[in-house]
């Protein structure tokens, strides 16, 4: 297995990277091995990867929103064209 060495890291970075290693009970090592993964093997190729409608369906079809029902406007006759023809 690689090893991998990376300098200059934010400190707010590193300190979120602890406290999500701890709060999962892994090491800080372990944690930053998960992200990277993730990151790394996330579904690029994914159909509804750059959908954005469809991601925001998805949620919202998870969190048991299933739409509204609204009033439909009442419609109107439609008003006759103008007419630009030569009319003196």
């Amino acid at each position: 297995m690689a090893s991998l060495t990376i300098r200059n890291i934010d400190e707010q970075v590193k300190s979120r990277l602890r406290v999500n290693a701890a709060i999962k009970g892994v090491s800080m090592e372990e944690e930053v091995r998960q992200v990277l993964t993730r990151a790394v093997l996330a579904p690029a190729n994914d159909a509804n990867a750059g959908n954005l409608f469809s991601k925001i369906r998805a949620r919202m079809n998870a969190n048991g929103f299933k739409g509204a029902d609204l009033e439909l406007p009442v419609r109107e006759p439609m008003r006759d064209p103008p007419n630009f023809g030569d009319e003196k």
